[in-house]
């Protein structure tokens, strides 16, 4: 999606919308999920459907198996940089964000390149070992996340390489991805990010009353408002203040 009034000669900032699941595509339109506010508020937006994405059969499903952090982030890094090479896109200005499997891989990008200048982070897994025991689905996580699997794919392993500033956003109530995985994300960036004062680039949006999903109307504007004036902050330079709809 590119917004009006992208050109050559006014490119555009660009979002790497990675989708959840992560056996899903990005296939139909949602309120919940919605990039036409991000394409309102100037930003390009990238849907791409890497490894593991439904649709394409089985063997473009099997290329991910039990391999998150191989050909589904191989994917999403091969498809940024052919749209980053669109004369209407600003390859200097970018973020990526997802949810569920989408912020898992958000995480795994985190630990895994600087290129972008920002990444939101929502009802993310972060440390696999912790995530598969607790998930209400574990009868179903337990057959693809495996030790070897956790050793070679797990975000929390990699935690020293992340440089990109974060916005972690997770509900208390989300029993699929339980928020334990956010404290832990967020305690260990405050370990090694945080200055004297306690302050730091990376933010933390917390909803105690939502689960997996923002269902409540006035918290999606919340969550709208949030992730924009994040992503303002890191890609366009903008200074962070806390938005509006918080105060």
């Amino acid at each position: 999606m590119v917004p009006d009034g992208a050109s050559p000669a006014s490119p555009a900032p660009l979002v790497l919308w990675i989708h959840g699941g992560p056996l899903d595509s990005w296939n139909a339109w949602s309120w919940r999920w919605n990039p036409w506010l991000l394409a309102a508020a100037g930003y390009a937006v990238l849907l791409p459907d890497p490894a593991l994405s439904t649709g394409y059969g089985r063997a473009f499903i099997a290329r991910g198996w039990g391999a998150w952090g191989a050909a589904p982030y191989t994917d999403l890094m091969a498809i940024t940089d052919a749209v980053e090479q669109r004369a209407d896109i600003d390859a200097a200005r970018t973020a990526a964000m997802g949810g569920s499997f989408g912020g898992y891989m958000a995480n795994w990008v985190a630990t895994h390149t600087d290129r972008f200048k920002g990444i939101v982070t929502h009802a993310s897994l972060w440390a696999l070992e912790h995530f598969g025991a607790t998930t209400d689905a574990y009868h179903y996580w337990r057959r693809e996340i495996s030790p070897a699997m956790i050793a070679a794919n797990s975000p929390n392993l990699f935690v020293e390489h992340i440089t990109t500033p974060m916005l972690v956003i997770h509900g208390d109530r989300d029993y699929r991805v339980p928020i334990g995985e956010a404290l832990r994300l967020w305690a260990e960036l405050a370990e090694r990010h945080a200055g004297d004062d306690g302050t730091m680039a990376h933010k933390f949006l917390y909803f105690p009353d939502e689960n997996h999903w923002v269902l409540s109307p006035q918290h999606a504007k919340i969550w709208y408002t949030t992730v924009l004036a994040f992503l303002d902050t890191t890609i366009r330079g903008a200074p962070w203040s806390v938005p509006d709809a918080l105060r």
